[in-house]
């Protein structure tokens, strides 16, 4: 597949590319525990006057039988390599497994007069939707079964689960291959048949009009962009599906929302910066969408609906956010009154109104905080949290007319704890724990937060947990982990499975470096763009402060990160590869040029505005000194390992193999470089929920195994 660039390519590459591949690796079976070596053929890249060869472009091609059996050459490298932990990967599965309690159920979730909630069930890879009607006494009645449904699946995955007004019907999404395109189906929950409304290539996004017929969803285009917003009524055939919106800017996304007041439906539009959100009253379905402010390059909003006004986040001249209210009658920007000024040091997360509250997301100094507003708004208050390094999340608040707010706490010691909040009477109820079986004490281990100084003087925070009594002498194993794009925050949240290192004295860490949102909106446009190269810098000034401080050294460092965070794994290993002693990176961005220069692949042009755009010079020039697989070259590196998923949307499954490739053909050690690929799965990796503890078991195998650790 011919890349969309201006590539330019010599009558020999040419014929090259066009030769059938017959020896891309010598057989594993002879080389037993030596690597497959991809052959190289020359692709010439041209752009800016910068002739590059590409060796390993041909690795593009999912149809050739030959990337397949390469592929599958690497698994069998990386299983050999591996044979010898097969009893340590074992046990850490075991271990995880017995932390978990198998048969569970979720915190029922009250919406109209049905309680809504999941279970699991031992030996059962998925989860199981159940509802009771009236009290938590009644009758259970079982939605959907993800089991059942999974059945002949080596991939399955819910997307949507949407229950209509009336509770009668359900409409749900699944998608059997990990390329999040999702079919959707609608069910008779008081029949249990299936309605022949099916709809293939959804997207996420699907809302009920109130009046229980009326279905708005999202399809994809070839770039698997959520691009047309359709409008379904039940029992008519979808080619009759009226087209709502069409969204032809590639740079912008569509998805359908339903404000908690059940008033207003949204169309929301947007690329990485700009918003546009329209809306219609969801009791008159077959109305047009208006528009509450149009586009406005740079500028972001997002919508909330209370009585007579629309609450409206926006940056508009507020770098941090603020909120202003609108009346629903004329929405427009010229009507927007303030209601939380923009302040310098906290950032407006978002907000969610109920009848008498609203329940304001803010994050001060990299942590969030809970602000509760009576409405009118005569008063205010702080929702208190225990420790110094925490983190929340709201979850589960589908009614409108009431006083309590759920949320989910959690910290590096605490393990998830759902509590309902009384906004009017200040007073919080824990509903349940996530339990730790085998005896977890919390008080056996500590967590802080540190601050390493950058290159340039800033200071970068880390959060860190390890077992009391840990001796700051340089020998403790750790796990430093960082993400630092889209603003995304990294925060401080439990894992039971990360008591298999602590357990084994790791201090586990998360540097929240630049590009990441954890300080604010500075903070990630302080690490994108022509910032971009900060991100690795306070990554690496992170690795630098734990080892100048004695918590571990360079021979006892193992660092990890997915997809952006891949990038960043990539990044820093070229940078200083002396640093680290093992790299864990999950389906790793690192191909930045050739991705960026080809806008049929997913998410490309919608990330112009995140990375840049390489046919920009200025950008192409500064992309270059990062991009890790154009920065790969002849010198030692700490042993890796590299994940993939063959159906990976999102990160290509070439990028991986094609950094692996170039990783093994040049570098000077002997250190492991694995690739592990997931054959049948995507971005996320394995569906199932015994098949992803074994997953984390191979890394932590792999990162024992490489740290010389005890088993």
């Amino acid at each position: 597949m011919a890349m969309k660039t201006s590539s330019i390519c010599s009558p020999r590459v040419r014929f090259l590319l066009l030769t059938p591949v017959l020896l891309v690796f010598t057989s594993c079976a002879a080389l037993s525990t030596k690597p497959p070596v991809a052959q190289r053929i020359p692709h010439v890249r041209s752009i800016h006057d910068d002739v590059r060869v590409d060796d390993y472009y041909w690795l593009r091609e999912r149809d050739n039988s030959d990337v397949i059996a390469y592929l599958e050459a690497e698994n069998h490298y990386t299983k050999a390599v591996m044979k010898h932990t097969g009893k340590l990967q074992e046990k850490l599965y075991q271990e995880m497994k017995s932390r978990i309690k198998e048969t569970d159920l979720t915190v029922p979730t009250k919406v109209d007069d049905y309680y809504y909630y999941t279970r699991t069930f031992e030996g059962k890879q998925y989860r199981v939707y159940c509802r009771k009607r009236g009290s938590l006494d009644a009758e259970e009645e079982v939605l959907l079964d993800v089991n059942r449904l999974a059945e002949g699946h080596k991939y399955f995955r819910v997307g949507v689960f949407r229950v209509s007004p009336d509770h009668k019907l359900l409409a749900y999404s699944a998608d059997t291959t990990g390329a999040e395109k999702y079919t959707l189906h609608v069910k008779d929950l008081q029949t249990g048949a299936l309605l022949p409304d099916e709809i293939p290539n959804t997207s996420y996004s699907v809302q009920w009009a109130n009046d229980n017929r009326t279905v708005y969803y999202t399809v994809l285009d070839e770039a698997k962009r959520p691009y047309k917003v359709y409008r379904h009524i039940l029992g008519t055939d979808v080619s009759e599906d009226q087209l709502v919106h069409h969204e032809k800017d590639q740079r912008y996304h569509v998805r359908v929302s339903k404000t908690r007041s059940r008033k207003y439906l949204l169309l929301n539009l947007g690329s990485q910066i700009t918003s546009e959100v329209r809306y219609v009253d969801a009791n008159q379905p077959q109305s047009v969408f208006e528009m509450i402010h149009p586009r406005q390059q740079g500028m972001e909003y997002r919508v909330e609906h209370h009585g007579d006004y629309f609450y409206i986040v926006t940056n508009d001249d507020a770098i941090n956010f603020k909120l202003v209210k609108a009346p629903v009658t004329a929405p427009g920007k010229a009507n927007w009154i303030e209601v939380i000024p923009h302040r310098e040091t906290v950032k407006l997360d978002g907000v969610d109104a109920f009848k008498g509250h609203l329940a304001v997301y803010e994050r001060d100094n990299g942590l969030r905080r809970l602000r509760i507003m009576d409405l009118p708004g005569t008063q205010e208050h702080y929702v208190e949290f225990p420790e110094p390094v925490y983190t929340f999340y709201a979850m589960g608040n589908y009614e409108f007319d009431t006083n309590i707010l759920r949320f989910s706490y959690s910290s590096l010691i605490t393990p998830r704890s759902v509590f309902d909040y009384d906004m009017g009477n200040r007073t919080r109820e824990l509903k349940k724990q996530q339990e730790v079986l085998g005896g977890y004490d919390p008080s056996q281990y500590k967590s802080e937060r540190i601050l390493a100084t950058a290159s340039d003087g800033t200071s970068v925070p880390i959060s860190m947990v390890y077992r009391k009594g840990m001796v700051r002498n340089g020998n403790s194993p750790t796990l430093l982990g960082g993400y630092g794009s889209y603003g995304a925050s990294s925060d401080p949240w439990f894992s039971s499975n990360r008591l298999s290192l602590l357990d084994r004295g790791f201090i586990c860490a998360i540097a929240h470096i630049r590009g990441g949102g954890e300080m604010g909106r500075p903070w990630y446009e302080a690490g994108k763009l022509l910032n971009k190269r900060n991100t690795f810098s306070d990554f690496i000034a992170c690795a630098e402060h734990l080892i100048s401080e004695g918590y571990t050294s360079s021979d006892r460092l193992a660092i990890t990160g997915g997809s952006a965070g891949g990038l960043l794994m990539g990044a820093v290993t070229n940078m200083r590869p002396d640093l680290f002693k093992a790299i864990v990176a999950h389906v790793p961005f690192v191909d930045v040029i050739n991705t960026m220069l080809d806008p049929s692949i997913p998410l490309t042009v919608i990330e112009f505005e995140e990375w840049g755009d390489p046919k920009n010079k200025t950008h192409y020039d500064y992309m270059m000194t990062y991009s890790p697989y154009d920065n790969v070259v002849a010198k030692d590196y700490p042993n890796v390992l590299i994940t993939a998923g063959l159906n990976d949307p999102r990160v290509q499954y070439w990028e991986p193999t094609k950094w692996t490739a170039k990783l093994r053909a040049l570098k000077t050690d002997d250190n492991r470089l694995l690739l592990k690929t997931n054959m049948g799965a995507g971005h996320g990796g394995a569906s199932g929920r015994y098949d992803a503890l074994k997953e984390r078991a191979f890394d932590y195998a792999f990162i024992l195994d490489v740290l010389e650790m005890e088993h």
